[in-house]
């Protein structure tokens, strides 16, 4: 299916990722980011409207009705709906999966920087020299940031 998924995506052109991106906002967004969390599993309009909190499966089918329409889910003959197209518009170019977990890109970053300083600390930076102090403020100031930018997009992601 892998395979069949990245041909399919590389047949998506600039406009109608604009479209989707266009599209992709809000509660609709909120759908396609719980079919992101499961791509491989089919779900009904009820399993969207509980798990999300909408306040009726009009709603839910209404969004799915909307991705359906973007060619990023399908529909079975039994009413289910299931992934068949994963974009990186808007906000999702910031976020990668892991597993069931869709994490901030910048949580890579973080954590490969914070152990290079912490590395650096306790291997090195016990001469005090201009250069040793030089790299420690480098090195805490790129990784406090990239640790606020990792904890400002976990904080605005979709739920």
């Amino acid at each position: 299916m892998n395979h069949t998924l990245a041909s399919f995506m590389s047949q998506t052109s600039t406009p109608d990722l604009a479209q989707i991106e266009s599209e992709l906002k809000g509660k609709t967004l909120l759908v396609y980011w719980y079919f992101l969390k499961s791509p491989t599993s089919a779900v009904g309009v009820r399993e969207i409207q509980r798990s999300l909190g909408f306040s009726s499966p009009s709603v839910a089918a209404h969004h799915l009705e909307k991705l359906l329409s973007l060619g990023l889910i399908e529909k079975t003959k039994t009413g289910e709906y299931f992934l068949v197209q994963q974009v990186k518009v808007g906000m999702l170019r910031f976020f990668t999966r892991i597993g069931r977990f869709m994490v901030p890109r910048y949580l890579f970053y973080s954590v490969w920087l914070t152990t290079m300083l912490v590395f650096y600390i306790i291997f090195y930076g016990r001469t005090w020299d201009a250069y040793d102090l030089a790299a420690l403020i480098f090195g805490i100031s790129s990784s406090l940031i990239l640790w606020y930018e990792t904890f400002r997009l976990w904080k605005e992601r979709p739920f």
